[in-house]
C-alpha cells in the first residue's frame, strides 16, 4: 500500500501554524518577564545612584527644563535625566549623571557621582557594557582604574594618561591593554559635562 505524501498546502500551512505558535509564545514570555526586568533594572539604578554619591540617603530625579531642573516622577519620552542625591538632613551631596557613547565592541552606558561646589567627579558605575571579557571589561572590573573617579576634577577637562603617569587631578590612569575602553569612558564623561555642568 502506497502512502500518499502530503501536499505543500499542507506543509505551508503546518509550518505556518508552528511559527504563529513559536512568535505567541515568544511575545508572551516577553510580557510577562517584562516588568520584572523593568523593576530590576530601576534596583540597580538606585543602586548605582548611592554608590557614585557617597553620603546620600535621598534621590530625586531631575529633568532640565524651563530654564532650571524640575524633580518629576516620570520622564517624557526622550527627555534626559539627572539624580539629585541628599543626605539625611535633606542637604545636596551631588548629582548623578548618566552617560553613554560608543567603546571598543559595543555602547557603553554609565553614570557618575559630581559634587557642583568641588567641581569634580565622586564615583562612577558602568551600568552596562559588552567590552572584550579580560581586557575591555576591566573598565568596571579593575577597582585601580575605578578609584580614579573617586575625587576626579572637571577642570581642566579630564584626560587619560598611561598608567602610572597620573600626575594631576583631572587625570586618570588609562588600563593596560585596554586603552580604547578607557578613553572611551572618559570621553562618555567629558561629553556629558558638556551638556550637564552649566545647568547646575
Amino acid at each position: 500500500m502506497k502512502v500518499s505524501e502530503p501536499g505543500s498546502t499542507r506543509l505551508v500551512a503546518t509550518l505556518g501554524f508552528a511559527g504563529l505558535l513559536s512568535g505567541l509564545i515568544i511575545v508572551s514570555v516577553f510580557e510577562a518577564t517584562l516588568p520584572t526586568i523593568t523593576a530590576y533594572k530601576a534596583k540597580v539604578l538606585q543602586e548605582a545612584v548611592f554608590k557614585v554619591l557617597p553620603g546620600s540617603t535621598q534621590l530625586q530625579r531631575l529633568v532640565y527644563r524651563d530654564g532650571r531642573l524640575t524633580p518629576v516622577e516620570e520622564v517624557g519620552k526622550g527627555e534626559e535625566f539627572v539624580f539629585g542625591g541628599q543626605d539625611a538632613q535633606g542637604v545636596l551631596v551631588g548629582y548623578a549623571i548618566p552617560g553613554s557613547g560608543p567603546g571598543f565592541q559595543d555602547t557603553i552606558r554609565l553614570l557618575y557621582g559630581y559634587q557642583p561646589k568641588q567641581r569634580r567627579v565622586v564615583g562612577m558605575e558602568i551600568l552596562e557594557s559588552r567590552e572584550t571579557p579580560g581586557l575591555g571589561d576591566k573598565i568596571y572590573k579593575d577597582a585601580e582604574f575605578v578609584s580614579n573617579f573617586d575625587a576626579l576634577s572637571v577642570e581642566p577637562e579630564i584626560v587619560t594618561v598611561k598608567r602610572g603617569a597620573k600626575a594631576a587631578p583631572n587625570e586618570v590612569d588609562a588600563i593596560t591593554g585596554a586603552t580604547i575602553s578607557s578613553k572611551a569612558v572618559v570621553r562618555i564623561i567629558n561629553q556629558t559635562n558638556q551638556q550637564w555642568l552649566q545647568r547646575f
